[in-house]
């Protein structure tokens, strides 16, 4: 059965926050926090417990939050395809990384930048262990792609720097995917996002689409790649504009004397530390985690919209292993808008392929028929069954949005219940909001006019944590009904708090200090709810917001 041989194993670790810029190196972004002992505890660095605080402060070196919200997924694949001879050398090139580093082109400078950044890999393998174990099924994929454009090789080793090559990564500059791309970049380079699909996390789509903008940064600044890759990381105008500065000062303009943030400034150093310790792993006695140089995955068109539990079953595979290797798909299904491809293992591409053309695509959905009551419409309708009204109407030929109470219309749903598609986007949030924090967890209902700024105050939590806890990043707009779960420990009231955002009437003789005396709130948030100048007095009738524990009131009129 060939369902034994490509099995999910999932490490059952903790999620992580790690820090990264909208693309540099995975790093915890919490500090090394004091445990119960008062001793100071380890930080973590992509799933790798660092020890020495000085390590921990290296690691973190110049980079902002990147947020790895999956637990730690590791794709066991199998073939029987032998590495294939270099032509020009006639040598068996059997592990990827040798290929790359045999192509290795970039000049390295002997400076401290590079020198820190080399030694922390060296001190930590476990941690290239730990990448590696997520590159293993895509590394051949990118390194093809990197070679037919005929690009460096260095290319290879920027997943580790963005996202320590993890397609679920984002950070709180929106960005996503084992490439880490904004969503106006993406769609600037062709990646299309969706309520059913977002192509940064897609590995092919993103590789590509990465590819393609850092070929024209390449160009944009005239054959300096170290310019392209600051570029890539803290935007073209910033680096220009560094440029410009430089220029005109009379000054070189090479990237080492260039006034960058300080992310970049680490962000470029840390790639070509990766490409000496690759390129010389014999000189430096590192023992670089093999992966073998052949073809583990294809690509196979489907040509239509599919279940992804069906295709899972059809492939003779494990669901949640199917959506690792399609981590694009937010959905219980592929986007009826395209792409119209799964990425699946090799050796059972071919015959999952020959048996999805013998059926007809309305046999790749699960469909119900739903007679129309009074009062439904298709929004209601596709949030009752998984799906858009864009999909219900075009199943339907509807022509409008009307719909009649007592007619039938075809509907499709899952296959199976949703919580077997472990790795959707909603299943995902389920997980990360369900990970025990601290000692109890309760649900907030997001107001008009939240923060998670605000909630964090009234609930003494950072907004990092807020944001962590959530599966979003901290500069995520929140919207009016969404559920958060907050996490407290068990050393007050808190833990039962239930907030409420009302509006209070200021009153003949009232203050500020007696207002929150009232509602057992702060002056200074009193102050910035409602956006008060200190010298500015109360005036009867005027409205106050105020976000309230209602559960620690004081009597109240």
């Amino acid at each position: 059965m060939l369902k034994s041989k490509f099995t999910l194993l999932s490490a059952l670790v903790s999620t992580l926050l790690l820090g990264a810029c909208a693309s540099t190196e995975v790093v915890e972004t919490h500090p090394i926090n004091q445990d119960k002992k008062g001793q100071r505890a380890a930080c973590e660095v992509a799933n790798t417990t660092i020890s020495e605080e000085a390590d921990c402060e290296v690691a973190k070196e110049g980079v902002i939050e990147v947020i790895h919200p999956q637990e730690e997924i590791a794709l066991e694949i199998k073939t029987d395809k032998k590495p294939k001879s270099d032509d020009e050398e006639n040598v068996v090139i059997t592990n990827v990384w040798d290929r790359i580093g045999n192509q290795l082109s970039f000049d390295i400078p002997e400076n401290n930048r590079v020198k820190v950044q080399r030694n922390w890999y060296l001190k930590h393998p476990e941690y290239m262990s730990r990448v590696t174990n997520r590159a293993r099924p895509f590394l051949y994929f990118i390194t093809q792609e990197i070679e037919n454009r005929n690009m460096p090789l260095e290319l290879a080793l920027l997943p580790i720097v963005e996202s320590a090559f993890d397609p679920f990564a984002y950070s709180h500059g929106r960005a996503a995917g084992m490439w880490q791309f904004i969503p106006s970049t993406a769609k600037r380079f062709g990646i299309h996002q969706s309520w059913w699909y977002d192509g940064r996390r897609d590995v092919i789509a993103s590789t590509q689409g990465a590819l393609d903008y850092l070929d024209y940064l390449h160009n944009l600044f005239d054959g300096n790649w170290l310019h392209a890759l600051a570029a890539y990381n803290s935007g073209e105008g910033r680096v220009k504009r560094a440029i410009k500065r430089n220029a005109k000062a009379g000054k070189p303009t090479d990237f080492w004397s260039l006034d960058l943030p300080r992310e970049t400034r680490a962000y470029v150093p840390k790639l070509l530390a990766l490409a000496d310790i690759l390129k010389k792993q014999d000189d430096y006695d590192f023992a670089w985690p093999e992966v073998e140089n052949v073809a583990v995955i294809d690509v196979v068109d489907i040509n239509s919209q599919v279940d992804l539990a069906f295709a899972a079953d059809l492939a003779e595979m494990d669901l949640e292993a199917l959506q690792a290797l399609n981590p694009g798909f937010n959905r219980w299904a592929t986007d009826p808008e395209g792409p119209h491809y799964l990425v699946l293992p090799l050796e059972i591409a071919e015959g999952f392929a020959d048996r999805l053309s013998e059926l007809d695509q309305n046999e790749r959905l699960n469909w119900v028929r739903h007679q129309v009551r009074s009062g439904d419409s298709l929004l209601k309708l596709a949030h009752q069954y998984h799906t858009t009204a864009k999909i219900i109407k075009k199943v339907n030929n509807l022509s409008s949005n009307t719909i009649r109470a007592g007619e039938h219309l075809l509907v499709p749903v899952a296959l199976k219940e949703l919580s077997a598609y472990t790795l959707s986007k909603e299943q995902r949030l389920a997980s990360t909001q369900n990970r025990k924090r601290a000692d109890r967890k309760f649900t907030y209902t997001v107001q008009s006019g939240d923060t998670l700024w605000d909630i964090g105050r009234k609930y003494k939590v950072s907004t990092q944590k807020l944001a962590k806890w959530n599966g979003m990043a901290p500069i995520d707009t929140l919207r009016p009904g969404m559920s958060l779960a907050i996490w407290l420990d068990d050393n007050g009231s808190q833990s039962d708090a239930i907030m409420k955002k009302l509006t209070y009437t200021v009153r003949k003789g009232d203050s500020l200090s007696r207002i929150a005396s009232k509602f057992n709130i702060k002056v200074n948030d009193i102050r910035k709810w409602n956006d008060l100048q200190k010298s500015r007095y109360l005036q009867p009738g005027q409205k106050l917001t105020l976000h309230v524990d209602v559960t620690r009131l004081k009597n109240v009129s």
